[in-house]
């Protein structure tokens, strides 16, 4: 029991809510549907979370055949996606990150508004994707799931964490619907560089089991 809580649950819970950071998404969020009601800015948190989760499900289940098919072993994308995510780990730490999410969340804004008007599409873009189910939750998924293959229980209780985490998003986004007034961006700020050095350290172990699983010795 304390294998599976150490190395499935409290690892994957680690990854998917550092990686998926639902607090950090969370202004996000609000600048995107600043100019929707209350009831139509629920509508979009519900259909984001679920698009992104439906995405993430399919990677976490024919993700691994895709990386077969396209001639790519487990052991190069663990080292690919660890470098992946370390660099969004220094995003984090030096704050480059919610500048860029901001960024994407005010031409995204533009963009939609002049195509549709009303930008009653941005729960698929951008936040359904890239925003929620980006490359690096996508890299996560196959990692955590390639981690655990031939053992279905913990492969389920993966993707149970992955849903857990994409409800606590939810959650934050209905919640900040009616309190956005009480979020402070600099603590915001804090936990986020926090996450970042949280997420620096799964990503260096992320290429160190892909050096060892490609057969690279490693010292203790």
């Amino acid at each position: 029991m304390s294998h599976v809580w150490s190395e499935v649950i409290a690892t994957s819970f680690a990854t998917f809510f550092v990686i998926i950071d639902p607090l950090g998404l969370t202004p996000v969020f609000l600048a995107l549907t600043s100019h929707m009601p209350e009831r139509a800015r629920r509508g979009t948190a519900l259909s984001a979370v679920a698009l992104s989760f439906a995405v993430l499900l399919i990677f976490a289940l024919f993700g691994k055949a895709v990386l077969a098919f396209l001639g790519i072993t487990l052991p190069a994308f663990r080292i690919a996606g660890g470098i992946l995510l370390f660099v969004m780990a220094l995003e984090m730490l030096f704050e480059r990150r919610s500048a860029r999410r901001k960024k994407n969340a005010e031409e995204a804004t533009h963009e939609t508004g002049a195509e549709s008007g009303g930008g009653d599409d941005l729960w698929v873009f951008p936040l359904g994707i890239p925003l929620i189910a980006g490359p690096g939750a996508i890299t996560s998924v196959i990692l955590l799931m390639g981690a655990h293959a031939g053992r279905p229980a913990e492969q389920a209780l993966v993707i149970a964490v992955l849903a857990f985490v994409l409800l606590l998003a939810l959650a934050m986004f209905l919640l900040v619907v009616k309190f956005d007034h009480l979020i402070s961006e600099t603590a915001t700020r804090a936990i986020s560089r926090i996450l970042g050095m949280i997420l620096a350290a799964l990503a260096v172990q992320f290429v160190l089991t892909g050096l060892k699983t490609a057969g690279f010795a490693l010292t203790s």
